[in-house]
């Protein structure tokens, strides 16, 4: 019979066991920071007033109020009524298209529901990055923050029929004709 030399096992120092835990801990811990540095910023949307129903969807139009800011607070653009009755044919707020806007701006809107108050966070990539339009007090790579009220949405073809109707109402109104105020829905 053929016997096998046993080698002994040398001890483990003092402490060796404990050093190699901590080593493998601080790995993880470092791969793990590694890895979420890594991902992009994105779009964050805080909620300041629930919202209700549904969410707007990429060929949407939204009706909202809104300001936009910097991110140290130097307002740059604002929401404004628009200039014109629309007797109720139109929701209150800005119209726009979700589609239309910046990638983080349509990105936030379709996050919103309507009746909801929001405040939205944009990192430069997805506004309008090195590239601000011409004239506007947005420096390049701006991060930014609107505050936004979703008033309500609807879909396009729904928003050019009521715009259709508005625009029939005030060139009747325009051209004064006899037995309508201009003010009364048709």
């Amino acid at each position: 019979m053929t016997e096998i030399t046993r080698v002994p096992l040398q001890p483990i120092a003092k402490g060796s066991l404990t050093k190699l835990w901590l080593g493998v801990a601080a790995a993880i811990v470092l791969g793990a920071g590694i890895a979420w540095a890594s991902v992009p910023a994105g779009v964050e949307v805080e909620t300041l007033t629930e919202g209700t129903g549904p969410s707007p969807g990429a060929s949407d139009v939204v009706f909202i109020k809104y300001v936009g800011k910097l991110a140290d607070g130097t307002e740059f653009d604002r929401s404004r009524e628009l200039p014109f009755p629309t007797n109720g044919i139109i929701p209150d707020g800005m119209p726009m298209q979700v589609s239309g806007v910046v990638p983080g701006f349509a990105e936030g809107l379709q996050q919103m529901q309507k009746g909801g108050k929001y405040v939205l966070h944009i990192p430069a990539d997805k506004g309008y990055g090195a590239s601000p339009p011409q004239g506007a007090p947005i420096p390049p790579n701006a991060d930014l923050v609107f505050e936004v009220e979703l008033v309500d949405f609807m879909s396009e073809e729904d928003a050019q029929r009521r715009f259709q109707v508005l625009q029939q109402m005030m060139q009747q109104a325009q051209q004064g004709q006899p037995g309508q105020q201009p003010d009364a829905p048709q």
